[in-house]
């Protein structure tokens, strides 16, 4: 029995489930509703003997009887032994040869000239732009988005309260259209016309604990955590370096070196692209020592654990403090940082030293080369009394300063 064909009132109706699922229209089209809410049309169909799939739209942009007329216009090229989908792919071939002006073509091309960018950041920006802009503006020409098309492309995000990812999205567009600019494909960057017109998120610090009585009962919590030994290993080991969270997961085996207790972070990962170096003290070592059965055949130190060729992935460690019972406002993976900053300072240590540590930018560019060439023989005395210190809290004993301020003139 062929299916009933939909209405109008069934697409508008049509609510993301755990899932994605498909409504039937006829003539092989359907409506795939995905878990994130987004409605695809499509048309099933057969060519050479293999089943095809086309693309008809994105709802509402694409109506119900929009898509009707691209699967009347398909089935017309099938009748011509036309098959719709390699029409479609020499058309987009056509215009992107006759015109190298579309949006995407000048993202990826802008994306491609990126090599500065951490790897993660470009894959970052490259899924936000493949996500929330390519669907949308992908195939327009640069020269012809104007300022209230581009908006609506912004406020899609806006509406679902994602307002972070809203402004980076803007940010990569208008890094896009200024790159259209400069190569001459482009006379105005719509962008200008939007500043001020998006909602601005709150900035909000990273939860983190600094009372040492705290830390102590946190550091006890992970001792006693129960779920995957990978997972329980990161936990141990970020306090111990208090590196981004980005750089922990993503750390490789081959970066560490275990006799000279260094863990040396390439360029390309870190936020101020610099290589940086991490001395590790010996309670860092063991934990690598321990792991390293399990894991020191692979790339990560910290591999995924469903993907065993990926690192892990960026909310693990946050959902295990989660389990651990330490809620959004209590504690983040990114606290570590926090934690060791506020108490390192309080017990005298270097603001010098310990920034340079945790790997942040120095704006004085002759301060900078200097602080390259010193402090890594203070670094790892710090390193090796802030492990030792951390074990005194552990233990829930008193703990005096580990270390007077070191002065630098």
């Amino acid at each position: 029995m062929p299916p009933v064909p939909l209405t109008a009132t069934d697409v508008k109706n049509a609510k993301p489930r755990d899932k994605r699922y498909r409504l039937a229209d006829a003539q092989g089209m359907y409506l795939e509703v995905m878990a994130t809410g987004a409605r695809y049309w499509r048309m099933k169909y057969r060519f050479g003997g293999k089943e095809k799939r086309l693309a008809l739209g994105v709802f509402p942009e694409v109506s119900l009887a929009g898509a009707r007329d691209g699967v009347a216009e398909a089935r017309a090229l099938l009748k011509k032994g036309v098959d719709p989908t390699a029409q479609r792919k020499s058309e987009k071939l056509v215009r992107s040869t006759s015109s190298e002006r579309t949006f995407e073509l000048v993202a990826r091309e802008w994306l491609g000239n990126q090599t500065h960018m951490a790897a993660t950041t470009h894959d970052k920006a490259k899924w936000t732009l493949e996500t929330h802009a390519f669907p949308w503006i992908g195939q327009k020409d640069v020269r012809d988005i104007e300022p209230p098309e581009l908006l609506a492309v912004l406020r899609r995000l806006e509406s679902r309260k994602k307002l972070e990812t809203t402004q980076r999205l803007f940010q990569r567009c208008n890094q896009v259209f200024r790159y259209a600019i400069s190569t001459g494909r482009a006379t105005r960057n719509p962008c200008a016309d939007l500043r001020g017109a998006l909602a601005t998120p709150k900035t909000v610090n990273h939860a983190a604990i600094t009372e040492p009585r705290k830390i102590g009962e946190l550091l006890r919590a992970i001792d006693g955590y129960t779920g995957n030994f990978v997972t329980l290993s990161a936990l141990r080991f970020s306090p111990l370096v208090f590196m981004r969270p980005g750089e922990v997961r993503s750390a490789e085996w081959s970066e560490i070196d275990l006799d000279a207790a260094e863990w040396r972070i390439p360029a390309a990962k870190m936020k101020m692209r610099a290589e940086h170096v991490v001395p590790l003290a010996t309670q860092a070592i063991d934990v690598l020592r321990e792991l390293q059965p399990l894991t020191g055949a692979r790339r990560y130190v910290f591999p995924s654990l469903r993907t065993p060729n990926a690192c892990m992935s960026d909310g693990t460690v946050t959902a295990a403090l989660r389990r651990l019972g330490y809620s959004g406002t209590e504690m983040t993976a990114h606290g570590f940082r926090a934690m060791a900053s506020t108490r390192l300072n309080e017990l005298g240590w270097s603001p010098d030293v310990i920034e340079r540590q945790l790997a942040h930018a120095e704006r004085s560019k002759v301060r900078a080369a200097y602080n390259r060439a010193s402090y890594m023989d203070e670094r790892r005395k710090m390193m090796q009394a802030w492990a030792d210190y951390l074990d005194g809290l552990r233990k829930g004993g008193d703990v005096v300063a580990i270390k007077k301020s070191v002065r630098r003139g």
